[in-house]
């Protein structure tokens, strides 16, 4: 059985119902979510940590350091992208998904595309 720990970009308190956070780096938590065998199989929350704008690294180290291997996410610059290749975390645009839950069914269902350097942006982007 294959478990793979999703994390995606929230707004408070975190879950499932919750808005997905625009923006990686500027989101109030982030929803962790294992996945196993295709289905969830338990949900938590972890808080992001505090950085300045340009220092997305920190965010990077605490989700690989909770063992995410994947992330969901609106809008990230690419030095953070680069981060996430670097550690192993493979990102995914979260493209139309206004909930976390939407983002979870969409990663289920293997219609999210891997993010790309040409959605990056150069810092405040809400895409």
């Amino acid at each position: 059985m294959e478990t793979i720990r999703l994390a995606i970009p929230s707004a408070a308190p975190g879950g499932l119902d919750c808005e997905l956070g625009a923006h990686f780096g500027h989101c109030d938590c982030y929803t962790v979510v294992d996945v196993a065998d295709g289905r969830v199989a338990a949900v938590n929350t972890l808080p992001n940590v505090p950085h300045v704008h340009g220092g997305c690294m920190a965010p990077v180290e605490h989700l690989a350091g909770h063992g995410v291997g994947a992330l969901v996410a609106g809008g990230m610059g690419l030095r953070p992208l680069m981060g996430f290749a670097q550690v192993g975390i493979t990102v995914y645009h979260g493209g139309p998904a206004a909930s976390v839950g939407q983002a979870v069914e969409a990663f289920l269902a293997g219609s999210l595309t891997p993010f790309s350097r040409n959605q990056t942006c150069g810092g405040g982007c809400e895409n």
